[in-house]
């Protein structure tokens, strides 16, 4: 079908010392863990690959913001300047062994960080004494919506395929070799898709939320995917999925909200930008 199961990432890892066979992690999302498993599994039958769950041994925080780096480099025996952006290290926190890279689903600048459980004990309260700030996920929603990152389950699922979401830039159709919706995404991109994921700015008083239809000449053209009021812009935005034809910037909606339509705007994504430039790897 060419949609999306999940959107994980996979880390590349040195080759096993001992065994010299190829490796890495997959972080995953908590909610989809059981689903990617079974469909990793069944993909991975004779391939000659081996799969280890490991989820239930490790635990991951995430430190993100523009101060990231040096609230975690207290703990961190490494040099994290070293670390560009996606780039990713074995490392020695509070004198045990984990596993950082430089990544998150804020926007921001920022770090994930896997270790033991009785570690990541350790960690979080060392981070909280340091001046840290722990968030929910109100907060971190928030955040991604600002910065235009999808959300699973929401914004892309196995009904959307990564061109519709605005995601081509991870599909390598230039790239020699099979893969499972190849041939799905291959025709899309020569027919040209029907509907993009989109961003807008709500131009009336009123906040968009997740399954409010999307109107254009008094027509339900599309629905909004995820909207919130973003307290850094002070002004509502939200993502939703339109026809092709009326995602252009500038395209004038509206948005239905308890009945009644309200003003909106296509908008460049993302609505906002770090001000700290990613370190390159």
């Amino acid at each position: 079908q060419g949609g999306i199961i999940d959107d994980f990432i996979f880390y590349r890892q040195s080759d096993d010392p001992l065994t010299n066979e190829a490796r890495g992690f997959m972080i995953v999302n908590a909610a989809t863990k059981a689903n990617d498993k079974a469909w990793i599994l069944s993909n991975l039958e004779n391939s000659g690959v081996k799969f280890q769950d490991i989820s239930e041994e490790k635990v991951l925080l995430a430190v993100q913001g523009p101060e990231a780096e040096s609230y975690v480099q207290q703990f961190v025996k490494e040099n994290l300047a070293s670390i560009g952006f996606f780039g990713h290290s074995d490392i020695t926190v509070l004198e045990q062994p984990g596993f950082i890279a430089r990544t998150g689903y804020t926007g921001e600048d920022g770090f994930e960080i896997m270790v033991d459980p009785s570690v990541g004990v350790e960690l979080w309260r060392s981070l909280l004494d340091a001046g840290v700030t722990p968030c929910g996920l109100g907060a971190r929603d928030t955040l991604r919506l600002e910065a235009a990152m999808a959300l699973y389950g929401q914004d892309i699922d196995t009904k959307t395929t990564p061109l519709e979401a605005g995601l081509s830039w991870l599909v390598h159709l230039d790239k020699k070799g099979e893969f499972i919706g190849r041939q799905v995404l291959e025709k899309q991109k020569v027919e040209g898709v029907s509907k993009r994921l989109v961003g807008l700015e709500m131009l009336d008083r009123s906040i968009a939320r997740h399954g409010y239809p999307v109107v254009s000449d008094g027509k339900v053209v599309g629905e909004v995917t995820s909207g919130t009021k973003s307290p850094t812009l002070g002004k509502a935005i939200a993502l939703a999925y339109v026809p092709k034809k009326l995602a252009k910037v500038g395209q004038k909606l509206e948005v239905e909200v308890r009945g009644k339509n309200y003003a909106a705007i296509v908008v460049k994504r993302p609505f906002y930008k770090s001000q700290k430039s990613k370190v390159k790897s």
